[in-house]
Parts: C-alpha cells; structure tokens; sequence
C-alpha cells in the first residue's frame, strides 16, 4: 500500500470514529487494568452482554490489588454467566503476579504483557496502545475481517501464520501516536459497517480504498477454515441430599469450568443406561454405592465446542461417605446457600430449580 493510500485511510477512518464511535463505560478510560477487563470480558461475548458484568466487576474489584486478595470463589462468583471460567482465573493469578513481583504496576509492552497468564497478541495489543500509546496494532475478530477485505486477503485467517499477516498490515497503517483511536476505530468499523454477513459498504469511509470492494470480493472474505459438528454429549448429575443438605463439588482447576462447583456426576458411556452411569461415575468420583431414584429434571446447553443432555436424579446413598477422589473439594450445603457458590449454566440451573421445588 503506497503512503497516499494509507494516509487516506488514516485521516477518513479517525474522523469516521471521532463521529461514530461506539459509547462503552471503558471508552475514554486509559487505565491499563480497567482496559483490560474490558477486553477480557469482550473475547467472544456481545458487549451488550458484557456491560453489566464490566460494571458489577468495577464496583467489587475497583482495581489490581482487590483483584489479587480476592479468593477464587469470589472471582469466579461474580465471572458467572460470562463462560469461558479460566479467563477469571487467569485475571486472578496475573493480579497477583503483579502484585508480588511488580509492585503492582501492570506491564506497559505487549513483550511483558504477554508474559502474564491469559494475555495474548490481540489483549497484549490493545492495553499497549489505549492505555500506554503505544503503537501496536490490536486485532480482533472485527479487525481480522475489515483487514482481510481492505487488502483483499484470501489466506485461511485461522493459520496463525496469515492472520500474523494481517497483523502486521495493521500495523503498517497506523498513524504515529494514535494507535489507540486507530485499533478502536478498526473494530467499530467491523462491528458496526464492515459486518461479517451484510456489510454496509456504502457507509464505509474507505471502500474507495479498499480493494476487495473494488473486485466485489467483500461477501467471499475473510475466509476461514469449516469448523467440524460439534459433538453431543449425554450426562448423568447427581442430587445427594443429607437433611436439608445437597452435596456438590469443585472441578479442578484444570479444563472445563476449573474451579465451578457443580453437582456431581459424569458422561454416560457407550452402552450404559443412565442407572450405570450414575454408579459408576459416583463410585469413581465420590468413592460411593448408590441407587438411582425421581428424574428430577432434564437440562440441555451448548458451549463452544460440544453440546450437552444433563439427565438430573434425585439419588440416594447406599454404602461409603463421600470423599472428594476426583474434586478439588466436597461440601455439603444448604439449597439456599447455593447460590453463594460459582457454577456453570446447567448446575446452575440445576441449583435454581432445587430452590423453587424445596419452597414450595
């Protein structure tokens, strides 16, 4: 791209956001640990989902230090809802990092940044330039697609080596010392103009420069790699209840909802019947004999990159004390305390439905 044409850019897309820029409670904010949230919250997440969540985050964690002395629990409790739990951990562990080693200041290079648990090239990118003004380019998925169409790009974007590519034509555009408005602009533009199924080009201040609207290329781009079908999993949970207790475990820090709570149980095995399961996994999991009683409900969600059947049983104890073999840890808790525990969608659902049936 030669200087003209990326001086046109530059000047056209920093007055469209001056303009047109979305309003956010972190917009206008260059406070390094709150720009963070921010992003960490928005990977993946419709903002008008993320808003809330930003300011409940705010009000309870107002900044690093609260962060760091917080307790896991705590974290993830106010995380809940958001999905993809190991961002909150991550936020955690790098709060007290920065606590203990660096005097609590958050890193201001995107070299140092990357260091810490859960920071990558695009959250690494936009801390440096909104909040240091540095300039580094921050792509996200709205920026990957305005850039795979203004350079008429046709590599596969999941490689990491073309959307390094990308990254670097990014970086090839932004204006000295405006980074920040610049990578914020890219986004907006993609979120709001350069759409990834209609885009409106005619709103676009720069489809005179970009090349796939001049080729009518726009609707093929960006071009990515077919995702699999996800695969559906059949899942048998457990309600143990002793008095006016139910029992419920912590996940392991490691994969899927580390560190939520949840009601135990596990997959239903090829051939097994939902009785089988059940003993099995309770065997494995709680080192317990039990029998299977009520269905007390039958609860279904999607995640990424799988989709779940949760077949619900109230189920009684025939032989052992339950002994966390498989969780972090067990407890035994009053259904109106459940909600003072982090869990995922289906447990948590779970745990809602228990304490509308147990008042009534």
């Amino acid at each position: 791209m030669d200087i003209s044409t990326k001086k046109k850019i530059q000047k056209k897309l920093l007055v469209w956001y001056q303009l047109k820029a979305r309003e956010f409670p972190w917009r206008g904010l260059y406070d390094p640990y709150l720009i963070w949230i921010s992003e960490v919250m928005l990977q993946q997440t419709q903002v008008e989902t993320v808003i809330p969540y930003f300011q409940r985050w705010i009000s309870r964690f107002p900044d690093i230090q609260s962060v760091a002395h917080a307790s896991e629990d705590d974290v993830l409790k106010l995380w809940e809802g958001l999905g993809y739990y190991s961002r909150a951990r991550n936020i955690r562990k790098s709060a007290e990092i920065i606590c203990r080693q660096l005097d609590g200041m958050i890193p201001g290079t995107t070299h140092e940044l990357k260091k810490l648990p859960g920071i990558g090239d695009y959250i690494a990118g936009a801390i440096a330039s909104i909040a240091f003004g540095l300039d580094e380019p921050a792509l996200d998925a709205n920026g990957v697609r305005v850039v795979s169409r203004l350079f008429d790009f046709h590599g596969l974007v999941n490689k990491t080596r073309n959307k390094n590519i990308l990254k670097e034509y990014l970086r090839e555009m932004i204006p000295n010392g405006r980074a920040g408005d610049f990578n914020q602009a890219v986004m907006d533009l993609g979120a709001m103009v350069c759409r990834s199924v209609y885009p409106i080009c005619k709103q676009c201040p720069i489809r005179k420069e970009c090349i796939a609207f001049s080729k009518s290329t726009q609707m093929d781009l960006p071009i990515q790699r077919k995702r699999s079908a996800k695969p559906h999993l059949k899942v048998v949970a457990a309600i143990l209840r002793k008095g006016n207790k139910v029992l419920i475990d912590k996940r392991s820090a490691d994969g899927l909802l580390g560190g939520m709570w949840e009601f135990p149980g596990g997959k239903i095995e090829h051939g097994e019947d939902h009785s089988t399961a059940m003993k099995r996994e309770l065997k494995e999991e709680l080192g317990i004999l039990v029998n299977l009683g009520e269905l007390f409900g039958i609860y279904k969600h999607a995640y990424t990159h799988f989709s779940v059947t949760v077949y619900t049983y109230f189920v009684e104890i025939m032989n052992g004390d339950p002994k966390a073999l498989e969780a972090d840890k067990i407890e035994w808790v009053k259904v109106g305390a459940l909600l003072d525990f982090p869990m995922g969608k289906v447990d948590r659902n779970i745990s809602d439905d228990l304490g509308k049936r147990t008042n009534n």
